[in-house]
């Protein structure tokens, strides 16, 4: 948004998503100032015997600002007051009857309440309780110059403009609480998806850790065994392997002093191996004793472990899912290896339910990981989740990310769900 457009006034209610909303200010200030313009010309001339030229100025002061008020309501509240002052000054000058009101007759009234509610739903309490001293102050001023004597029904003007101050003071601070409560709760939103990144990013570095370590631990140790294990090695080769022990563990330590910033006193149970393939039986059949049936068809390909982590983590989190938002679904998990269709006997991707193949953008070995369930056979009595943001799948891309696969997730026509991963499972495509 540019200086300018900053600058530049918004009509009332421009804010409202509906289009008549908005337009209501426009069209109630042009009613207003079609009807009061003749109106307050007639009354003036007719009843009050106002000279039809001072009439004519008086009305079209006191009307046509309305129309000015659904952009900029404190400016035309400086004409139409002055105005409205004016014209009791002037009726001072002519002989009406008593019964007639004074200083500001009926139809002054009803431009100024309509005015008084547009600065209400405008401008701060500030600058409508100095209106309403102004509103006050002038009116009891005019009543000490009265023709007729002063009585209740000439303070209308103060009484009736202070209640419109307020109804709208009060219409506008409600809609910016609601304005902020909105913001409040969309930022909450953005905050809530940007921790379970983070959360799930600092578990996925923390699961890196313990399989990292373990392959540079058993560098370590190998290095260190190479003279005693190998006979009559020359003197060049034993030093170095002990400069590769050292090298290893030194990495292992910085690796150990970085990641330990991740790690908190809740996660003792996050030192013991990391699951893989092996045991996502294991899942499946807690999932299947606790929710509804699930068949699986295991794969018992070597696969790296950080993709075989990925694959366990993403099986548990779908199969969570299923059982959150689906109790009692049929489920299909199903791991298989994928090879690109080169001529030469070579697997084709795997196909995901119904058919369709899923993308396969590299040429070697992936890993494809499909949680596929129905729809529950009978609609959840109530959601256990209400409001779902789909931080789950959150972590799930993180994954697939962390080794450079592909994540399609998203319900089916039916009513199911489907999660379809690959992962990479040769060297150059991991990353």
């Amino acid at each position: 948004m540019t200086p300018v457009e900053a600058e530049r006034p918004r009509a009332l209610l421009a804010g409202a998503s509906r289009r008549w909303v908005r337009l209501l200010p426009w069209a109630v200030a042009f009613v207003l100032c079609v009807v009061l313009l003749p109106t307050t010309i007639v009354v003036l001339t007719a009843d009050y015997g106002l000279n039809g030229g001072v009439a004519s100025a008086l009305a079209v002061a006191q009307s046509a600002p309305l129309l000015l008020a659904v952009v900029r309501p404190l400016h035309a509240w400086y004409v139409v007051f002055a105005a409205d002052v004016a014209g009791a000054l002037a009726l001072l000058g002519v002989d009406f009857e008593q019964r007639l009101l004074w200083p500001f007759p009926p139809m002054e009234l009803v431009g100024y309440v309509a005015l008084c509610l547009a600065l209400g739903l405008r401008e701060r309490r500030r600058t409508l309780v100095l209106v309403w001293l102004a509103t006050a102050g002038a009116n009891v001023g005019l009543g000490f110059a009265a023709p007729h004597g002063s009585g209740a029904k000439e303070l209308l003007f103060t009484i009736l403009g202070g209640v419109a101050l307020l109804l709208g003071g009060v219409l506008r601070e409600r809609s910016e609480v609601q304005r902020r409560l909105v913001e409040q709760e969309t930022i909450s939103e953005a905050e809530r998806g940007r921790r379970t990144l983070l959360e799930e990013r600092a578990r996925i570095a923390r699961e890196l850790h313990d399989v990292v370590a373990h392959h540079m631990s058993v560098i370590t140790v190998q290095a260190d065994t190479a003279e005693y294990r190998l006979a009559a090695l020359p003197p060049d080769v034993r030093e170095e392997f002990t400069s590769i022990a050292a090298t290893a563990r030194e990495s292992l330590g910085e690796m150990r002093r970085l990641l330990g910033v991740l790690r908190n006193e809740e996660a003792h149970g996050e030192l013991a191996p990391q699951p893989g393939l092996a045991q996502i039986g294991q899942l499946v059949e807690a999932t299947a004793r606790t929710g509804g049936p699930v068949d699986f068809t295991p794969c018992d390909a070597e696969v790296p472990e950080a993709v075989g982590l990925s694959a366990y983590r993403i099986v548990q989190e779908a199969l969570a899912n299923v059982v959150r938002h689906a109790p009692g679904a049929a489920t299909h998990v199903s791991l298989s290896v994928s090879r690109p269709a080169d001529g030469r006997g070579g697997e084709q991707p795997a196909a995901g339910r119904g058919g369709e193949q899923l993308a396969d953008g590299q040429g070697g070995e992936r890993l494809t990981v499909l949680v596929v369930n129905e729809p529950p056979p009978e609609p959840p009595a109530g959601p256990l989740e209400v409001g779902g943001t789909g931080h789950g799948l959150v972590g799930m891309r993180e994954r697939v990310r962390l080794v450079g696969g592909t994540l399609d997730a998203g319900p089916l026509p039916d009513g199911g769900f489907r999660v379809a991963a690959q992962l990479p499972l040769t060297e150059e495509d991991l990353t």
